[in-house]
Formats: structure tokens, C-alpha cells, sequence
């Protein structure tokens, strides 16, 4: 008998075994939001085999610049698909379609970010693929759905922003719309096909049989909405952008000066500013009626504001940091450098060196999920049909088959 989830502690799970050990996923894909998913699931130990068209140059990704580490080789690359194999095979014909469906019976799940109206006419599908495997579950990524009257529409992460009302959030109030400094909704949405997959492996191993899952850039961006579309949906209320990255219902909640920069202050439960107040030495504020309450202090936000602003002005942002230090929930205002280089990335071990065949160690971010008892796989991405062979000869295929296929150029 199973043990009930709440008695299996780190002690009765295998040592060293990796969260998802076992998983095999098909993934045809490329560029950021499809393997930004994919490599969620591959850090947590699943097998992720990349099928490339190495004809076209495989993942257009490989080729983003402006850093490369070499040919077929860019920084933006490696970023995505660290812990990956890579098959070159040409889906196009029939021998590789062949390949590809023998990659399915071993498989669990066949992942694609592809075009909307493109999975179903390369038969990446659930009704193209049951017959291969009944249990496989086939998971899309695409701009706009494979359904609806944009399912062949191009879209990227910009675009949904704009449509979806972020560059209306985002900036100053009277300065141009402004999007995100990342590409948010390309995170988010390989975020939740990862999500998707996971849900699809337990539904098909529970009952036997698979299904398609779809995910899209513009469904996920329209769900980000959340508490914002909640107001409007039934209030009416169009939120705008406010002044230094404000909450649009707390105070103090935003960016403030200090002696030598900024500080991003967020008092979002009311016992932080009864910490705060006597922590800036202004404890008669914790009671004065014009500041004790979040209703109040919005009320008086502008005038709030000031008398913070010229409070914090007399110490530097380290010093204000080291003053509230966990008491009052602050930050201060980093760029990329400051921000990986911060001391608690290093204590916390956030920076890996993941291992590449011609560079030696290329250090990248870690995980940010952490498995008790694991050591996550750190390889760097995978050259290009680097393990082409190794995993034909997986499915059954002999040497003599793999070269006349390579002569055909059918796989690299």
C-alpha cells in the first residue's frame, strides 16, 4: 500500500532522485516561451529531447544575438535550454515522420510552440498521435489559441502586452505607455504549459488515455489581469498607472528617494507602518489621524508621500536597510548587474555553473524550484543533433539504419 502523501518525509524518498526522473517529453520547439517551459521540467529532471530541423538551422533561438558563445551558439540560447538533448530530424518527410512517431511510443508527453494552425496540419495533435500512443499527452503553446479567427496569426510577448492593457499599468502617468523591462508573458505562458504538462501526465496516467492541452500568449496575459480585471468586470473601474510604480489602493506602497537612490517600500498589512513609524523616528505618525490607516493615508496620499520622501532622504538606501531589515518589508532599487551579483544570490546558492562541452562552465540562474534530497541536473544546452544517435539507438534503430537516414539527410 502507498503511504498517505503526509507520512513520505525526505527520508523515505529515494536519495538523489530527481522530481520528475522518467518523464519524456517531445518538445518541437524554439525561441523563448516554448523552452522556458520545457526547461522548467528538465531542471527538474525530466528527459526533454529537443527534435530540431537542422535543414533550417534548428531553433531560430540559437541564432539571437548580439552574444554568441559560437556558432549555433547564442547566449539567448543557452538561457532557454539548459538539461535538454537535441535531435536534428526533418518532420517534413516521411522517414522523419517516422522517427518521430517511434519518439512518441516511448514518450509521455509531445509539447510544440507552434503557429496556431500548425500543430494540427503537421499532426502534432492528440488526434493525429492517439493511435501512436493512447496515453500521450499533446501540449500547445501558441500565440492566440488553435482556435478562432487569429489561429494563424503570428503574436509575441510585446504585442500581448500592449493588447492586454500592461503598457496602460506600466510607467510613469504622463509619460508614454510603457511595456515590461522582460518579457513577462513569455514566462508566464512556458510557466503554464509546464503547469499543463504536469496536469496532463496525471490525468493520463490515471486513466489511461491522453488529451490535448492548449495554452496561449494572449489568454495568459488576459488572465494576469486578475484583481485589475476583477474592478472592472464589476465596478467599472479602469485602473491607470500611478506615480513611481505605486499600488493603486496602498499606501505606503511604491518607490521613495533616499539620500543616494531609491527604496521600494510596501507597508501592505497595517501592522508594517505601526513598525515603520517609530523604526523612521516618527512614531506620533503611527496614531495621527491623517496617516494611521490605509484608508486614511490614501486619502492623504500626496502629503503622505512628501513627508516620507523627506524623512528617508536623511540616510542612504543601505542604511534604511539595514534599519528595517525584515521589520518593514522594503527593497532597494537594483539594475541586472547589482541584482545577481546581491550578496543574499550568492548565500543562497542562485548562480549555477552549468557544464558545456567547448566553454567549461557557463554560470547561470538556478531553478527556482527546490527538491529536498535532489541535486538538480546542471548541463548547458545541447549542440545541435548532439544526441541524435544516442537516442534512435534508444528506440531500436541500427547503425546501418541511422546512416542511410543521415545520408538522406533526414537527421543530423
Amino acid at each position: 500500500m502507498n503511504a498517505p502523501a503526509s507520512d513520505i518525509t525526505a527520508d523515505t524518498a529515494q536519495p538523489g532522485l530527481q522530481p520528475l526522473a522518467g518523464l519524456r517529453i517531445v518538445a518541437v520547439e524554439q525561441y523563448g516561451a516554448g523552452p522556458f517551459g520545457t526547461q522548467q521540467l528538465a531542471d527538474l529532471g525530466a528527459e526533454v529531447i529537443k527534435i530540431e530541423n537542422h535543414k533550417d538551422g534548428g531553433d531560430v533561438g540559437r541564432h539571437v544575438g548580439p552574444y554568441f558563445f559560437g556558432p549555433e551558439d547564442s547566449h539567448f540560447y543557452e538561457a532557454f535550454n539548459r538539461n535538454k538533448k537535441s535531435v536534428g530530424v526533418d518532420l517534413k518527410s516521411a522517414e522523419g515522420r517516422a522517427v518521430l512517431e517511434r519518439l512518441v511510443a516511448s514518450a509521455d508527453v509531445v509539447f510544440n510552440n507552434l503557429r496556431g494552425d500548425l500543430p494540427t496540419k503537421l499532426g502534432l495533435d492528440y488526434a493525429s498521435l492517439s493511435a501512436v500512443n493512447p496515453r500521450i499527452v499533446c501540449a500547445h503553446l501558441s500565440a492566440y489559441g488553435r482556435t478562432g479567427s487569429r489561429a494563424n496569426w503570428p503574436g509575441y510577448d510585446y504585442l500581448m502586452q500592449a493588447e492586454a492593457g500592461y503598457l496602460s499599468l506600466t510607467g510613469e502617468p504622463e509619460a508614454p505607455p510603457s511595456r515590461f523591462g522582460l518579457s513577462i508573458i513569455d514566462f508566464m505562458t512556458g510557466t503554464t504549459a509546464a503547469m499543463a504538462i504536469l496536469a496532463g501526465v496525471v490525468s493520463a496516467r490515471a486513466q489511461g488515455v491522453g488529451r490535448d492541452y492548449d495554452v496561449s500568449l494572449f489568454d495568459v496575459a488576459l488572465s494576469n489581469l486578475n484583481y485589475v480585471a476583477e474592478w472592472y468586470l464589476n465596478g467599472g473601474v479602469t485602473v491607470g498607472r500611478t506615480p513611481r510604480s505605486g499600488h493603486p489602493s496602498l499606501t505606503p506602497s511604491q518607490l521613495y528617494t533616499t539620500q543616494d537612490g531609491w527604496i521600494f517600500i510596501m507597508c501592505n498589512k497595517e501592522k508594517f507602518w505601526q513598525n515603520m513609524a517609530p523604526l523612521i523616528g516618527k512614531p506620533e505618525w503611527a496614531t495621527d489621524p491623517r496617516y494611521a490607516t490605509f484608508k486614511a493615508r490614501l486619502e492623504n496620499r500626496e502629503a503622505f508621500n512628501a513627508d516620507l520622501d523627506a524623512v528617508l532622504a536623511t540616510r542612504t538606501t543601505a542604511e534604511w536597510m539595514e534599519i528595517f531589515a525584515g521589520k518593514v518589508p522594503a527593497a532597494p532599487v537594483l539594475d541586472v548587474g547589482q541584482a545577481l551579483e546581491n550578496p543574499f544570490v550568492r548565500e543562497q546558492g542562485r548562480i549555477v555553473d552549468f557544464a558545456h562541452p567547448d566553454h567549461g562552465a557557463l554560470p547561470g540562474v538556478a531553478s527556482a524550484v527546490r527538491a529536498s534530497g535532489a541535486e538538480h541536473p546542471a548541463k548547458a544546452a545541447p549542440k545541435l543533433g548532439q544526441d541524435t544517435d544516442d537516442v534512435l539507438v534508444s528506440l531500436g534503430f541500427g547503425v546501418p539504419e541511422i546512416s542511410a537516414l543521415r545520408e538522406k539527410e533526414i537527421i543530423r
